[in-house]
């Protein structure tokens, strides 16, 4: 599965993913409900790499005196808005605005997209920004997210 970037602002991200074929409502649902979940973690301030605690102490944990008051004491981290998925042969879409969200978040779903395209299903590329020359973005559609 190849990843790249083009022209990135997280306020305005489409994500692509081109698949090796075009995908079956079940391929549909494991995407869908992956950005799903993806979301929400990060509408709920998942994505917050000010607030490492566990990670920064390292590999043993057992003990570990975890601070409430240095979670308190981040700043908001959210991810804002995402529009519906969208299908056109071996192309899916969705837009996102990522909000405050830390950049942690695109490597936890590149992780995870990987792990689809070894079990579920054949990702041949996931693009980050920019436009598809192949499925052009309809601005007046895209205005409706934001």
């Amino acid at each position: 599965m190849k990843v790249s970037f083009r022209e990135f602002n997280a306020f305005d991200l489409w994500i692509w993913l081109e698949l090796a074929s075009v995908p079956s409502r079940m391929e549909q649902q494991y995407i869908e409900e992956l950005f799903d979940s993806w979301f929400y973690l990060g509408k709920l301030g998942g994505f917050n790499a000010e607030n490492f605690q566990v990670q920064d102490n390292g590999v043993d944990t057992s003990y570990m005196q975890y601070d409430t008051e240095v979670a308190d004491q981040t700043l908001m981290s959210v991810m804002h808005n995402m529009s519906d998925f969208e299908y056109k042969g071996t192309w899916a879409r969705c837009w996102f605005d990522l909000g405050t969200s830390d950049l942690i978040a695109l490597d936890i779903l590149i992780n995870a997209l990987i792990q689809v395209n070894k079990d579920l299903l054949d990702i041949k590329q996931i693009i980050f920004g920019g436009e598809n020359a192949e499925w052009p973005i309809n601005l007046e559609m895209q205005s409706s997210f934001e």
